[in-house]
């Protein structure tokens, strides 16, 4: 019996995307070769590589825009160097709401003057920062639309008239956002599209040319946009299975259906942490994020029954980050509804013990 899968990433698959995923590694599209040893140049794989970078923006609302759909590797971790290198001229602005922001502020500040317009690291990023302003005169915006590691998600983004760029890694494809408000968007597939290995990266063509430095080849998104992502040998079997879980997304609804979802999971899960008196929310209840759910104990020394409880249950990947501590449970777009309950359950179970 498979078990319930929170683990923060890499992350749940649609169990039809693994079997179509296998059975490629078999032998992709009928052509007696495996997909792990086809060529990049060949017909299959270019129509794969096409198909995948087509349903990212279709699923966006982004066709016809003027953005391109870029698969990238190096991770979100290379985007950081990344946008810097292609965007920042003279000053840029960042929201500061976790470790993953943290990392993209640092690498920013080797090409330029950089703005830390806000930051929630005085409670140790449990909270969305609120009420900044972003100057005028900034080359981008940059934010990180959800907070993996400490359950925070921005619900609200602001309006500047540059260009606005977001890290989207941990809930891209989950909810519901006029996403042409963002010049760039990067996300790592490892989370809600993917295994690791690739970065779907969305750019709007017309931001890009406007910085006087030499921008080495790898780290030009010109570069990949001329060459349709193919300017090295692409990662051909995340690509492959990225494009498989946004095939399965699109049959199901698109983002409108699977909001839905989402919604239902963080509802019943939250709601049982605000009535167990056994547990805790860690994240602000305003900017509780509906893809990853942190929590802790009122009582640690329920935490041996309760992690015996969870693994009966076949329960899987919720230990929280050692920055946090406690648990973390994600939710991304492939986790079912009943996982959620399962876990529900032993929480109900661990209390109905202590009483």
């Amino acid at each position: 019996m498979k078990k319930h899968n929170f683990s923060a990433g890499p992350s749940i698959l649609p169990q039809e995307v693994l079997q179509k995923a296998s059975e490629a590694v078999g032998n992709f599209n009928n052509e007696n070769l495996s997909l792990l040893e086809i060529s990049h140049r060949s017909k299959s794989f270019v129509e794969v590589m096409e198909t995948a970078k087509s349903l990212a923006l279709e699923l966006l609302g982004l066709e016809n825009k003027g953005y391109k759909a870029l698969f990238l590797q190096g991770g979100a971790s290379t985007q950081f160097l990344m946008t810097a290198y292609n965007l920042l001229d003279k000053k840029a602005a960042y929201l500061n709401t976790g470790t993953w922001a943290d990392k993209a502020i640092k690498e920013a500040k080797l090409f330029g003057n950089l703005v830390e317009v806000a930051s929630s690291k005085d409670k140790n990023f449990n909270y969305i920062p609120k009420g900044y302003e972003i100057p005028s005169d900034a080359d981008y915006f940059h934010c990180t639309s959800n907070n993996t590691i400490f359950g925070t998600q921005i619900k609200s983004f602001p309006t500047f008239n540059g260009s606005t760029v977001c890290d989207m890694s941990s809930d891209i494809f989950s909810r519901q956002l006029d996403f042409s408000k963002f010049d760039l968007i990067y996300a790592g597939a490892q989370k809600n599209m993917g295994p690791a290995g690739t970065t779907l990266v969305i750019i709007k063509e017309d931001i890009l040319g406007k910085v006087d430095r030499v921008i080495p080849s790898m780290m030009n998104y010109q570069t990949h946009i001329s060459k349709e992502s193919m300017f090295n040998t692409p990662p051909v079997f995340p690509v492959y299975v990225s494009m498989l879980t946004l095939k399965w997304l699109k049959d199901l609804g698109g983002i409108p259906f699977i909001e839905k979802v989402n919604q239902k999971k963080a509802d019943l899960l939250y709601n049982e942490i605000d009535n167990n008196t056994l547990f805790n929310g860690i994240a602000a209840k305003e900017d509780r994020s509906l893809m990853n759910a942190t929590f802790a104990l009122t009582d640690t020394s329920l935490q041996e029954p309760f992690d015996m409880l969870c693994e009966e249950a076949g329960i899987s990947g919720l230990k929280g980050h050692r920055s946090v501590g406690g648990y973390r449970a994600s939710m991304y777009n492939a986790l079912p509804l009943y996982s959620v309950q399962a876990l529900v359950d032993v929480m109900q179970e661990l209390e109905r013990i202590k009483k």
